[in-house]
């Protein structure tokens, strides 16, 4: 009896090791979210990428001045804790930089230094896709420790937009000490909530908790990794097995599967990102501004919105629509372009066109049905007496080649769009990027003297007034916005932005 009661004794002193050692686990078990994304990062260069996914992903790793917080309908502070303008003088703005901030790994403060070395790096990094944010900034002075001076070359009143989770503050010392290469590869360290844990370019990219960080709570998961799924089959398959646990951009066609699912809902968003047509002058035949005007008659924007994306998009008559700042109903009615087969085969035939050659270029899997979307354009352009063609690149070649001013015809979308100014000096001015290579001395013009006007009812005007002439010129064929669709497990709640940025502090893990 003494030997079983011995046995009993050391089975229960043995179980209790059991639950206390489960439930010490359980307690250090670090909580995983991933997600399921349509593009990614190509470079380990925290500047040497222009999409919108890549500067949340930086900026949660880096740090970034700040951001636009769509909840509170303003501009927030992130590294940067205050900033003002000078009243004497427009071009000059100083910012604030939020004290003790330590970086990841090594505990090092961020200085002025840094801010101003990313701002130096973003504009002479031959690998750099930022230029075009910083185009407009003619000096950074360190005032002191925290505080930094930025001079523009004129008066630009949308600077945040241009500035504000799109420039990346990254170390000064790691860059003179190991090179732009060594650094972003071997010390990408921070200041932001997570560390850079791992990147496979065209695969993955995972983000690790920084606990100590003043942005860290403990409600944001340990782990957040971002999967590329550009099969939206793929995304949903793999949030019902619980594989992932946000799907991005759920097409209206599979939406009845996340609704019938038990472990995950179907959450909408509204999109700031802009679809459009892109048709560069740089390039025959889209030299000739009669067939741009033709084309964005030809296309049936509500026959695709209705057919295709089941009513999940919202037309835009204007270059922007409902919410984005400049948006005017009154001056987007003006600006229509009616769907109108007739006239846009009279157009063709008057400018000897017909019969012209013209092949459109889309992704496939990067945005809602982009495809299907593009797939229905070219009957559309046939019917006009265009010799249409589809071609369908990986989205890698076709993004690149996009960045580089050598796609012709194109299908694409502008994301983060709040306030425009930034979107069109990049993709509508001259010197901006080589995108589409339009120039006209009247929207350069417009696109100036908006920057210049800090009174935002005049300012407002003037956009609209550049947009009147950008649709004139029609250097694109501005389309919709999509109506997202996320699909998220019951496991975190998570409410999606416009934007289409995915923020761990906004991952709530249950």
């Amino acid at each position: 009896m003494r030997r079983t009661g011995m046995g009993m004794v050391s089975a229960l002193a043995m179980a209790a090791l059991v639950t206390g050692a489960a439930a010490l686990s359980s307690a250090n078990a670090k909580s995983r979210v991933a997600v399921g994304a349509t593009e990614t990062i190509s470079s380990h260069n925290p500047h040497g990428d222009s999409i919108s996914m890549g500067y949340g992903i930086w900026c949660q790793v880096y740090g970034c001045l700040g951001y636009f917080d769509f909840e509170a309908g303003a501009y927030k502070g992130m590294l940067a804790e205050r900033w003002e303008t000078d009243k004497q003088n427009p071009n000059v703005w100083t910012f604030y930089l939020r004290k003790g901030l330590k970086r990841h790994n090594d505990g090092k403060e961020l200085t002025s230094a840094d801010v101003v070395h990313s701002f130096w790096r973003m504009k002479n990094d031959k690998q750099s896709r930022q230029t075009q944010n910083v185009k407009h900034v003619a000096k950074t002075e360190a005032i002191d420790k925290y505080t930094v001076r930025v001079t523009t070359k004129k008066p630009t009143a949308p600077l945040l937009e241009f500035l504000f989770d799109r420039v990346m503050i990254t170390g000064k010392d790691l860059y003179d000490k190991h090179g732009a290469r060594t650094a972003d590869r071997e010390h990408p360290w921070g200041w932001g909530p997570y560390k850079l844990k791992q990147i496979a370019i065209g695969q993955r990219i995972v983000l690790e908790k920084d606990a100590g960080n003043p942005w860290a709570k403990p409600s944001m998961p340990d782990e957040l990794m971002f999967r590329v799924m550009r099969e939206p089959e793929q995304r949903v398959t793999a949030l019902i097995n619980q594989e992932i646990q946000i799907a991005q951009f759920i097409p209206p066609h599979l939406a009845v599967r996340i609704d019938q699912a038990k472990n995950a809902d179907l959450v909408p968003t509204s999109s700031v990102e802009l679809m459009f047509l892109a048709m560069s002058p740089k390039f025959k035949p889209w030299d000739n501004p009669v067939l741009r005007k033709a084309v964005c008659h030809a296309i049936n924007r509500d026959g695709i919105i209705k057919a295709i994306l089941k009513d999940q998009a919202q037309r835009l008559d204007a270059p922007i629509g409902p919410g984005q700042y400049g948006y005017n109903a009154e001056a987007a009615a003006q600006m229509k372009v009616e769907y109108d087969v007739a006239k846009a085969k009279a157009m063709i035939e008057k400018a000897g066109l017909k019969g012209t050659k013209v092949a459109l270029s889309t992704p496939v899997g990067r945005y809602v049905n982009d495809k299907q979307v593009t797939e229905s354009m070219i009957p559309m352009l046939k019917a006009i007496g265009l010799d249409a063609t589809l071609k369908t690149p990986e989205w890698p070649t076709l993004w690149a080649n996009v960045q580089k001013g050598k796609v012709p015809f194109y299908y694409m979308g502008r994301g983060g769009v709040v306030d425009p100014s930034p979107a069109f000096a990049q993709y509508f001015e001259t010197g901006g990027s080589p995108r589409i290579g339009f120039s006209s001395k009247k929207v350069d013009s417009l696109l100036q003297k908006e920057r210049a006007t800090f009174d935002p009812e005049e300012r407002k005007k003037v956009i609209n007034q550049a947009f009147a002439e950008i649709v004139k010129e029609q250097p694109a064929c501005f389309m919709w916005r999509h109506k997202l669709l996320y699909g998220i497990s019951k496991s975190v709640a998570y409410k999606p932005t416009p934007t289409g940025r995915i923020w761990g502090s906004d991952i709530v893990v249950k």
